[in-house]
């Protein structure tokens, strides 16, 4: 009995010191985010503009949801509603309010790892309050291990939750155009992961002024809403006016003779009337011109940015004081985009431009890239901090890396597209655990998707290991308990496979052991030792402490870690 106590107080204590570490890394990224920067006088948008002889982008220029609120940001941590997933456009889900900044909301996917939460605006339409896509007769993709009929209500109560309130959605209450546009009707649309393809589509839903574009004979992979007067939707007949080619439907039986009116005729519907489309007018941004705006490789942050190229309905944004190797496109009227003063109006955190001071960074202090003052982490929200290249996502080696996470729903890795690849759609999904068939012609309607987890992958298991999900409604971990034990927190082999770290140089493998908590003073060892990948795979943990001299503490995590990364390249080859 005795032993049983004492492994319990042990137990207690190991969490007590969880959750002390949680807390400090926590305030620690609270200090980074919104401590001022080290300047002689205060930071101000008019003194900025005089130094650099610089033009703020025009208040006309922007949207009504890129532009200042009317109301504060009411979301409150913990609140539960429904939104649009940003990485499968079509599907609404459960979420819940996992933190507030200023007028921006992050989310968290109900059931799943904090890695994949988001950034929206709070009066952003891809949000509504719970009950909406029932409302609407949209499906509702449930909680990961929700099955059968769903209740908000009883949701809510099972997981001690709280809805948000319907009066804090703004787009509620926004003013809806009529348009020609009906669920069925047929056009032309831009498939948005393949830009250079205009393809045949269906609009799928229409709600307000949104409409769900679905290609046909694909699968809902592709699918996305966008605005009536979207530039990215055309009529019928557009791609042989304008003398483009245009894509024919998957597995089509005669795709060179594609004729649009036996097309209509052969599935029994109409094409969506030519005077519905009404494309938004050219935007009126000029190169040159400055802004804030979202940082796409670190969503939590807003930066200065000016604007160095533009197209008829697109910006070229470039941070101020970075490399342009971070400048990146996006449409006009995106959400991320905002006028000068936004964040000091909505209480959101600005990140200056980085000072020729800011770029230098005394060895061992901090994180190495240049200008990166730790915050952020390469695997998304769900770790705040890092303290290597590793893991920084402005890093070189992380620089042409959109994710490295799997996608959250069928659980593949991504894969980095090159040349004529990029311009082949994959084949439509075939009857798998994650996936339906082939989506027909006529009688489309919005499906829910069911996502059978067959086996949890190793980084799937690892996430939650080591921090619950907020819906806390996760499947047992298949990670043995001895980890759990031994290792709370190494966020720093998340992502990683052994067959990727035999393939280190003794600098890389220094970096990485340096990351690691309490490793720090180790990694010249490791550099000295010229342990390379391979070799830093093959120790064991009697190595670690006889050979390299290392306590057994940070031996112990070192050691972990390397299993680790053996143990996520078995469980993957497993389920290939």
């Amino acid at each position: 009995m005795e032993a049983d106590d004492e492994e319990e107080e042990n137990a207690e204590d190991e969490e007590e010191k969880l959750r002390a570490y949680r807390g400090r890394r926590a305030a620690k990224l609270a200090r980074l985010v919104t401590a001022p920067q080290q300047k002689k006088r205060p930071w101000s948008w008019s003194t900025y503009l005089e130094e650099e002889k610089g033009t703020a982008a025009p208040l006309k220029l922007f949207k009504e949801h890129q532009s200042f609120p009317q109301s504060r940001n009411g979301f409150k941590v913990g609140m539960k509603l429904e939104g649009l997933d940003p990485t499968h456009p079509s599907l609404f889900c459960v979420l819940t309010v996992a933190e507030a900044q200023g007028y921006r909301i992050r989310l968290h996917f109900d059931g799943y790892p904090e890695c994949y939460d988001f950034w929206v605006n709070a009066d952003s339409w891809d949000v509504k309050p719970p009950g909406w896509c029932e409302k609407m007769g949209l499906k509702l993709l449930l909680p990961k291990g929700s099955y059968g009929e769903f209740n908000w209500s009883t949701y809510v109560k099972n997981c001690r939750g709280q809805l948000a309130p319907k009066h804090l959605f703004r787009s509620l209450n926004a003013s809806v155009t009529p348009s020609g546009f009906r669920a069925g009707m047929k056009l032309e649309a831009v498939d948005r992961k393949n830009p250079s393809l205009i393809c045949v589509a269906t609009i799928a839903a229409a709600v307000d002024n949104r409409l769900l574009i679905h290609f046909d004979n694909w699968d809902d992979t592709y699918d996305y809403w966008c605005d009536a007067s979207s530039p990215y939707i055309h009529p019928v007949g557009y791609c042989e006016e304008a003398e483009l080619t245009l894509t024919t439907p998957a597995e089509y039986k005669h795709p060179r003779s594609f004729s649009w009116e036996r097309y209509l005729e052969e599935t029994g519907t109409q094409a969506a009337p030519a005077r519905a489309f009404k494309q938004r007018p050219p935007h009126g941004f000029q190169v040159g011109m400055k802004l804030e705006a979202v940082d796409r490789r670190n969503s939590m942050l807003l930066r200065i940015a000016t604007i160095n190229a533009t197209d008829e309905h697109r910006v070229k944004i470039h941070f101020d004081g970075w490399s342009d190797q971070y400048d990146y496109w996006l449409d006009a009227d995106s959400p991320d985009l905002h006028p000068v003063g936004w964040c000091q109006k909505t209480g959101h955190p600005l990140q200056h431009p980085q000072s020729e001071a800011d770029l230098l960074v005394p060895p061992g202090q901090g994180c190495p890239t240049p200008g990166c003052n730790g915050v952020g982490h390469i695997r998304g929200p769900r770790y705040g901090t890092h303290y290597t290249a590793v893991s920084c996502p402005y890093s070189e080696m992380n620089l042409n890396r959109d994710a490295l996470l799997p996608d959250r729903l069928s659980g593949e890795r991504p894969v980095t597209l090159t040349g004529a690849q990029k311009l082949r759609r994959a084949e439509p999904h075939t009857p798998s655990s994650h996936a339906q068939t082939p989506t027909p012609i006529i009688n489309y309607e919005l499906r829910v998707c069911v996502c059978v987890c067959v086996c949890v992958r190793a980084v799937d298991s690892l996430q939650q290991l080591l921090h619950d999900s907020v819906f806390g409604g996760w499947e047992p971990p298949r990670v043995q308990l001895s980890w759990e034990k031994h290792c709370k927190l190494l966020p720093e082999v998340l992502g990683l496979t052994a067959k990727r770290v035999s393939a280190w140089n003794t600098d890389e493998v220094a970096g990485f052991v340096r990351g690691l908590p309490g490793c720090r003073e180790h990694a010249a060892t490791f550099r000295n030792e010229q342990i390379d990948g391979e070799a830093f795979l093959l120790l064991t943990q009697s190595d670690i402490v006889k050979i390299l001299s290392i306590k057994l503490g940070p031996a112990l995590k070192i050691y972990n870690s390397i299993l680790m990364l053996k143990s996520a390249d078995e469980e993957y080859n497993e389920i290939q």
